[in-house]
């Protein structure tokens, strides 16, 4: 079975090793036909060094700790300066 890649921005980043991130998702309500923004957030792996604001990509992996079961693949995009 295939993994799943899904695309998300860093939230935290404050423990060792592990960035939660937020993955939002589009779906049509089933009455009212609007669109509406689900969003859940998931522990994953980070070995790069991601901080919070990073746009990344975080793939299935195998259970690494009690919450982890998501590892960072790559960064698309670094959080914007702040001057």
């Amino acid at each position: 079975m295939p993994k799943r890649i899904l695309q998300g921005v860093v939230v935290s980043d404050k423990t060792t090793k592990t960035v939660t991130v937020k993955v939002e998702r589009k779906i049509k309500h089933p009455i009212y036909g609007k669109i509406i923004r689900r969003s859940k957030k998931y522990a994953a792996h980070d070995e790069q060094g991601c901080k919070t604001g990073d746009v990344v990509r975080i793939v299935e992996s195998a259970p690494i700790s009690k919450t982890k079961r998501w590892a960072v693949v790559e960064k698309v995009s670094s959080a914007p300066e702040v001057a």
